[in-house]
């Protein structure tokens, strides 16, 4: 038999073979089938776990912690395009009686999904009254009955993604976030993170993570002054907390973005400019005198001019030092922007971590109100009794469909291939958990449950179709049948997946797992296993 005509012939035999091999691979090789060094390299960790496979809180332990975004808007606001950042500017000065903003406490934007303008300001000491006088004074005909509590959803997609990015940068396995909707409306942003408590949970989401370069300097009349030279969003490729050995400096190295925009300059040629008119490229090189750095305590000589960069961390200032002859010499000639990088240099190794956490996430585009929440916690002892629990309930469910198996058929050539293959089904199934790194929890397992009963359903129903009227032993009449009984799997198939499909991509919580797993089920068991299982009971049953 050539290999054509083999392949032909055997064709779901080896795809099922071929799904099980690479969800082993993914289940039990280091690394996994696409390479994890941090796995690969962590011999505790593999030896410990046993598989790549990762657990969420109900089966690992952990937090999770629910609040809202704090904020209030405007929507639908008449404004021409290209006037969002005046409006912006009018909204961020108004005079108000409690709240001192900040560039990022602001935002005015276009909202492409739903073609109108938004405006929002993220502070708890804004009342609706004074939002909307703001408003009026950028020109708009605003009213404060037209501003709404809460953020967009642009808002809270980009909270989502910033706090997702943190859980990743700090190598935290199993994280999660999304979204969920109260009965009045109202969004709360829902962080799970398995392995931690409550507190360094809260305290994750506390920071709003803003870094920002300021220019310590003196002013025109000689009296010192601080001026933003760098924002966080004008970092475009920070890297990791590193250490120089030489220098004893833990540091994150950075780049300023270069990118040129209408007027033709770039945030990094401004940072040149800013730091040759300030100074610090001249008489200011080195001067910048600081007592007790290592304490974090910066006490600047308040008897000689100062200029000093300031890193500064949610208005916390975490490092001060001077422009060294190297860097300011290379921006006096106009040199460093063809290469726009530097070190940001913080007194210890966790400010470095910390700080390049920060840069890589991004900072919160808005806090959140934690007199809100909505906290969860559960202690890794017990989370692993719910896992040995649920290995004993899988176990004992497969061990009871096989036992009702051999009690309804009696023949092993129908009863062993139909056990395998459900147990296959599972085995890919958490293959492919392990390839996405998807945090199994208590919900999934219910799921993989509900995956062993409707599959091995589905194989019943094949088993009685094929020998509805006794042996079977043409190939001719087989396929005949299997495929009246593939119709009717494949309409129950359609079914599930149609009425599970509102509850994988709506925020329910524990059902959205259940939902997940039993469709992804579903689905291998219609496209892999269930043409497999015919094709094995055809070789079985039929004369070749």
């Amino acid at each position: 038999m050539g290999v054509k005509a083999f392949l032909k012939e055997y064709w779901r035999l080896i795809m099922i073979v071929s799904f099980v091999g690479f969800a082993l691979v993914a289940l039990f090789i280091p690394g996994g089938i696409i390479a994890d060094e941090s796995i690969a390299d962590d011999d505790a960790q593999v030896d410990e776990t046993l598989t790549n496979l990762e657990y969420g809180l109900g089966l690992d332990g952990g937090s999770r912690v629910a609040a809202p975004p704090v904020g209030i808007m405007a929507d639908n606001l008449e404004i021409e395009p290209g006037d969002e950042h005046e409006v912006e500017s009018v909204v961020l000065e108004y005079d108000y009686d409690e709240a001192d903003l900040e560039a990022a406490d602001t935002r005015v934007r276009y909202d492409e999904d739903n073609d109108r303008f938004t405006a929002e300001i993220f502070s708890e000491d804004v009342s609706h009254a004074e939002f909307a006088d703001a408003l009026q004074e950028a020109g708009l005909e605003v009213t404060e009955g037209d501003i709404e509590d809460g953020v967009t959803q642009q808002t809270r997609d980009e909270i989502i993604e910033t706090i997702d990015l943190r859980i990743n940068e700090g190598g935290l396995d199993g994280g999660q976030v999304y979204q969920e909707a109260t009965i009045g409306g109202q969004y709360y942003i829902v962080t799970e993170v398995p392995g931690m408590d409550p507190d360094e949970l809260r305290d994750l989401l506390t920071e709003r993570g803003d870094v920002r370069i300021v220019a310590y300097h003196p002013d025109d009349d000689g009296n010192q002054t601080n001026t933003t030279v760098l924002q966080n969003e004008e970092i475009a490729d920070p890297g990791s907390a590193s250490y120089d050995d030489q220098q004893g400096q833990h540091y994150v190295p950075i780049s300023v973005d270069d990118t040129e925009g209408e007027d033709g300059t770039s945030p990094a040629h401004e940072y040149q400019s800013s730091m040759s008119e300030l100074g610090f490229t001249g008489e200011g090189m080195g001067q910048c005198t600081i007592h007790d750095r290592e304490a974090g305590q910066f006490d600047f000589d308040p008897d000689d001019p100062q200029w000093c960069l300031l890193t500064v961390v949610d208005d916390d200032v975490v490092d001060a030092h001077s422009m060294s002859q190297d860097l300011g010499g290379s921006m006096e000639s106009g040199e460093w922007v063809n290469s726009p990088s530097f070190r940001m240099i913080v007194p210890t190794q966790q400010d470095a971590y910390q700080l390049s956490v920060n840069l890589n996430s991004g900072a919160l585009t808005a806090p959140l109100d934690f007199s809100q929440e909505q906290t969860y916690s559960l202690q890794p002892a017990l989370a692993d009794q719910f896992k040995v629990y649920s290995l004993i309930i899988g176990a004992f469910s497969i061990l009871t469909v096989a036992g009702m198996i051999f009690l309804r058929y009696r023949n092993p050539k129908v009863a062993v291939p139909m056990i395998l293959t459900a147990s296959a089904e599972v085995v890919i199934l958490l293959g492919f958990a392990a390839l996405i790194r998807m945090p199994l929890d208590l919900s999934h397992v219910a799921g993989f449950i509900a995956v062993v009963g409707t599959g091995v359903d589905d194989l019943v129903i094949i088993a009685d179709e094929v020998m509805d009227d006794g042996e079977v032993n043409s190939r001719r009449v087989f396929e005949s049948r299997f495929r009246k009984a593939f119709w009717i799997i494949g309409a129950a198939a359609a079914t599930t997946i149609i009425a599970l499909s509102p509850l994988a991509v709506l925020s329910l919580g524990d059902l959205r797992g259940f939902a997940i797993i039993t469709i992804l089920g579903v689905l291998i068991g219609v496209l892999v296993t269930r043409p497999a299982y015919g094709d094995i009971l055809q070789r079985l049953l039929t004369d070749k």
